[in-house]
């Protein structure tokens, strides 16, 4: 097997009928480079402000270019059908979180982000009647204002998306239970 430096590369000459008759650029020879057209671009013909170095021209020059085709393969900003379609479909959604001294619990409306309900056991009504702000008692109660408080804006109809390790146990359980028995759906 020849070593590939001592091949000659193929060329094939170009017959006068095969180029437009007003081009001023003719080939001898056929080849992948030449397929190209002749372009005249320097980098002194990009208007740049004349101060900056050579380095800083060829960052502003590297920003017009288009993204690379992995980057456009990606789309990282491209939603898929459930994150595009969900909030139209489960407009209400529900938050609950543990804090170590209270718990809060609130319904909103994912167009608009408007709050329909709020519950927290560190309202002043909560914090001084209830005997603990975190145990179980506490979780029925706010499960209890939730629901009401959905009922009288007219929603009957929440959903709730537990997180990517989240189990739905213990008092969280007990809100999603209590607000179940009051008449609310889970959707």
């Amino acid at each position: 097997m020849a070593s590939s430096s001592s091949l000659a590369p193929l060329s094939f000459s170009l017959s006068s009928e095969l180029l437009p008759s007003g081009s001023s650029h003719k080939p001898n020879s056929l080849s992948w480079s030449s397929s190209f057209p002749q372009l005249k671009i320097s980098a002194s013909s990009i208007p740049c402000p004349s101060n900056l170095s050579f380095h800083e021209k060829f960052v502003i020059e590297a920003a017009w270019t288009r993204r690379s085709r992995s980057e456009a393969a990606k789309k990282p900003n491209r939603k898929s059908w459930k994150q595009r379609t969900d909030m139209y479909l489960r407009p209400f959604l529900l938050n609950v979180f543990f804090s170590k001294r209270f718990i809060h619990a609130k319904v909103m409306h994912r167009g608009t982000s408007k709050v329909i309900s709020v519950a927290t056991t560190n309202s002043r009504d909560l914090r001084n009647t209830l005997p603990s702000l975190t145990d179980n008692d506490a979780a029925r109660v706010i499960g209890k204002l939730i629901a009401e408080q959905s009922k009288e804006a007219d929603v009957y109809a929440i959903a709730y998306e537990p997180g990517k390790n989240e189990r739905i146990e213990g008092r969280l359980g007990i809100i999603l239970d209590t607000i179940q028995q009051n008449g609310i759906i889970f959707v």
